[in-house]
């Protein structure tokens, strides 16, 4: 049966994508190869239990993305949120904390493009309330 894996990447325009490789690299500690990006494997993803990919449009008019006026936010899967949070404030990057929900807990930061990103850690599957 033909069908849809996953999200293969996300790919994007930069104004300055030296700096913003930077950012990710510093803020976030992606691995940023000389290519100008990082290649995620699926392994530590799945090991991650409850975590997985997803793809859900919002409607045009949505406010969850505020304060980006980008169309899309990047959403990535933290297997330690309090550890990626103090690393964020150690580079003056100030992130919303979310109320846990029951797939998880989320943070919101900005990058220096004004793109939103949601950090999710995810709750295993049993963890997860129905």
């Amino acid at each position: 049966m033909a069908r849809i894996l996953g999200i293969g990447g996300v790919f994007f325009k930069a104004k300055d994508t030296s700096a913003l490789v930077a950012w990710y690299r510093d803020v976030l500690g992606l691995d940023m190869a000389s290519w100008g990006g990082v290649f995620l494997p699926s392994g530590p993803m799945a090991a991650q239990p409850g975590a997985g990919a997803v793809f859900s449009p919002f409607s045009a008019n949505t406010t969850y993305f505020e304060p980006s006026k980008k169309e899309f936010m990047i959403n990535f899967v933290v297997d330690d949120l309090d550890g990626v949070l103090d690393r964020c404030r150690k580079h003056g990057v100030e992130a919303k904390v979310m109320p846990d929900e029951s797939n998880g807990r989320f943070a919101h930061i900005m990058d220096p493009d004004g793109t939103r990103i949601e950090l999710w850690q995810p709750k295993a599957p049993d963890a997860v309330e129905a």
